[in-house]
C-alpha cells in the first residue's frame, strides 16, 4: 500500500516526469480538477469517485511517489497543470512550503486540524495521521523497550528488523534529526547498524517476519498491526504493538496531507479548496479510519475501534514541515550502510 523512497532528489524528479496521468471517469470531458497523488491509487480511488461526485466535474489523477511528484512540482512552477497535491507525508508539503509553491489555505479549512498537524504557513494540512510503533513477539520480548535509543544495547543484536527503503522509516531518522540534531542521529545509526539488524523491503514483510519470530521487533506504522488484525482476527496474530512514551522520536505521528498549488487557475484552485474541505469531511474521514485504520484528523471522526486515540499517545513535538530534508536523511542512512 505504501511505497517505498530510497533514491537521490535528481533521479525523483526525471522519474516522475515519467509519470502516466491517470484520470477519474468520462476522459473526453476536460477535468476540472488536476491532483497529483503520492497516495496510492487502490488507497484513494474510492474517494477520488465520491470527491468527483461531490465537486460535480471530472478529477484527473497523477499517481506517483510523494518526493517524486515534489520535485516534479518544484521543476514545473507556475506551469504546473495541478491544482491539489496530496502527499503520503509532510516532508514533501514542506519541501513545496519551503519554495514558495503552495498556495495559502483558508482559516475556515486550517482550524478543522490541530495545529500540530498542519503546515506552519498556513499552506496545507494533515488529511491523516499514523504513528511509529514497535512490533514485537511475545515469546521473543518480555518487555519491549520505551525508547528507540534502547535498541542500540547488545542485548538486541540480531534481532531487530526494519524496512529502510521505507518512506515512513525515512521520515522518522529526519525527525530524529530534527529532535536531536545529525550528531546524534548518526551514532544511534551506526549503532543500529552495529547490532545487525535485518532489512525488509517493505512494513508488511516486516510485519509478517515479526509474527513469524524471524525477528524479535521492528519499527513500524500502527496501521499495519491493526490492517493485519481486521484481516485475520487478533487471535490469528502473534505479534503485538508498543506505543512508546515520553515523546521518544520513535514515536512521531507523520501525516499524510494536501496543499493547493500557486499558480493554478481560478477554476482549478476552486476546486482545489472544495476538495481539501472534503478531505477533512467526516464521509471522508471516517474512510481513512475504517479503511485505512490511520488517525483522522478533523471533523471530530474517532478512531477505529481499538485503535489509541491520538490524544491518548505521547509523540514527540515536532514542526512536520522540517521533514523535508530528505536528502540530507539518505545520505547519513547511505553513510551508516543502512540503505
Amino acid at each position: 500500500m505504501r511505497r517505498p523512497l530510497a533514491r537521490t532528489l535528481t533521479a525523483l524528479a526525471a522519474t516522475a516526469l515519467l509519470l502516466p496521468a491517470l484520470a477519474g471517469c468520462g476522459d473526453d470531458e476536460p477535468a476540472g480538477l488536476v491532483i497529483y497523488s503520492g497516495r496510492n491509487e487502490n488507497l484513494v480511488k474510492p474517494l477520488i469517485e465520491k470527491l468527483e461526485k461531490h465537486l460535480g466535474t471530472r478529477v484527473e489523477v497523477r499517481y506517483g511517489d510523494s518526493a517524486e511528484l515534489s520535485a516534479q512540482l518544484l521543476e514545473e512552477g507556475d506551469r504546473t497543470e495541478a491544482g491539489l497535491f496530496l502527499s503520503q507525508d509532510a516532508g514533501a508539503l514542506g519541501a513545496l512550503s519551503k519554495e514558495g509553491r503552495l498556495a495559502p489555505l483558508p482559516k475556515s479549512t486550517l482550524d478543522k486540524v490541530a495545529p500540530a498537524y498542519r503546515g506552519a504557513a498556513g499552506d496545507w494540512t494533515g488529511i491523516s495521521g499514523r504513528v511509529r510503533v514497535i512490533g514485537y513477539h511475545p515469546d521473543k520480548v518480555a518487555t519491549p523497550p520505551d525508547s528507540v535509543h534502547d535498541l542500540v544495547k547488545p542485548e538486541w543484536k540480531g534481532r531487530i528488523g526494519y524496512a529502510p527503503t521505507n518512506a515512513s522509516f525515512q521520515a522518522f531518522v529526519t525527525g530524529m534529526r530534527v529532535l536531536e540534531g545529525d550528531d546524534a542521529t548518526r551514532t544511534w545509526l551506526k549503532g543500529l547498524k552495529a547490532n545487525d539488524p535485518k532489512a525488509y523491503d517493505n512494513n508488511s514483510n516486516l510485519m509478517d517476519a515479526v509474527d513469524k519470530g524471524e525477528v524479535s521487533l521492528g519499527l513500524l506504522n500502527h496501521y499495519y498491526w491493526y490492517e493485519k488484525v481486521a484481516e485475520k482476527g487478533e487471535e490469528n496474530v502473534d505479534v503485538k504493538v508498543h506505543f512508546l512514551p515520553k515523546g521518544d522520536p520513535g514515536g512521531l505521528v507523520n501525516v499524510a496531507g494536501a496543499g493547493m498549488l500557486k499558480g493554478a487557475d481560478t477554476q482549478q484552485s476552486a476546486y482545489a479548496r472544495k476538495a481539501v474541505d472534503y478531505l477533512l469531511s467526516a464521509e471522508a474521514q471516517t474512510y481513512f479510519a475504517e479503511e485505512t485504520k490511520e488517525y483522522p484528523l478533523a471533523a471530530g471522526v474517532p478512531t477505529a475501534d481499538g485503535v489509541p486515540p491520538l490524544d491518548s499517545l505521547e509523540p514527540p513535538k515536532i514542526d512536520l514541515g522540517r521533514l523535508e530534508s530528505l536528502k540530507e536523511t539518505l545520505a547519513m542512512l547511505q553513510d551508516a550502510g543502512m540503505v
